[in-house]
């Protein structure tokens, strides 16, 4: 398609005036992301300075200043993103971290693969011709996230009647931790995994469900989470024998503030910590 020739000084002046206009937003959005870069840089030596102070005297303080700043880094980095892509340039290097970067770790050996192969045309778009020899294949490797998703499974008990003597016999079923909803091991660990370590919430995970269709209400999830810590109780009787054992024991009360939904507040829970062996060298770790 041919660009008509301007007409007059004046859509020439004006020409000029646009690209003037737009090399002067591309000025400021390159400015922009060197302003967060800078940014992100003295997040990130905060950060590590931070670090350094955990290790040596934990103070919960500095725990939440951490979280923080973490939180900070994302918000930044993501906006740092959104400007190289908006000014058109090629994204400038990574920056590094106060101290040396680690390497990335390699992917887990176990993870499943999906392969997704797109065949070459069967002729030659430059001479019409069909006849190829094979080259290099480009594989570019991705890592994916597969929604979390729920299934249902039966459990078949087969059963028999004796001709001779009319005994019945029966396949051995496994016993279910919770006979009330009947959820399954796998589903009872995710959800006390989801609390206790990922700290989410009962109703949040309510609603996560939800969106897969699946209707589990908060205090149905609250009951199997009571009834699930009543099952490892033979486990934490061993673990505290265990500690009452040795020599040293290191221990901290932690005030956490628990959401209390329907009363529009929280309400105050406490976890102790039982820390034992060398601190400085990795210690085990019991709640």
């Amino acid at each position: 398609m041919e660009t008509a020739p301007l007409d007059s000084q004046d859509e020439l002046t004006a020409l000029r005036a646009l690209v003037a206009e737009q090399a002067a937003k591309l000025e400021s959005q390159e400015a922009e992301v060197i302003k967060r870069d800078s940014i992100i840089g003295l997040l990130r030596a905060q950060l590590e300075l931070l670090r350094h102070r955990q290790h040596g005297a934990s103070s919960e303080k500095i725990d939440r200043k951490i979280e923080q700043f973490e939180l900070m880094l994302e918000e930044i980095e993501a906006s740092r993103a959104e400007a190289e892509l908006r000014s058109g340039k090629t994204p400038l290097p990574e920056l590094e971290d106060a101290s040396e970067k680690p390497k990335r770790k390699p992917l887990p050996d176990g993870l499943a693969t999906e392969e997704l192969v797109y065949a070459a045309p069967c002729n030659c778009p430059t001479c019409g011709g069909t006849s190829f020899l094979k080259a290099a294949d480009r594989v570019v490797q991705v890592l994916e996230h597969v929604p979390a998703s729920v299934k249902i499974v039966r459990h078949v008990e087969k059963r028999m009647i004796c001709r001779e003597c009319d005994t019945t016999l029966a396949g051995e079923m496994p016993t279910l931790p919770i006979e009330r909803g009947k959820p399954g091991p796998g589903l009872l660990a995710h959800i006390m995994i989801a609390k206790f370590d990922d700290h989410i919430p009962l109703y949040r995970l309510s609603e996560m469900y939800d969106r897969l269709g699946i209707d589990i209400s908060r205090s149905v999830m609250a009951d199997w989470v009571g009834r699930v810590s009543a099952l490892l109780t033979p486990l934490v009787l061993l673990i505290r024998a265990h500690i009452a054992a040795l020599d040293r024991i290191h221990t901290d009360d932690t005030p956490v503030d628990v959401l209390d939904p329907g009363r529009g507040k929280t309400k105050t829970g406490r976890v102790w910590v039982y820390v034992f062996g060398a601190v400085e060298a990795g210690a085990g770790v019991a709640a």
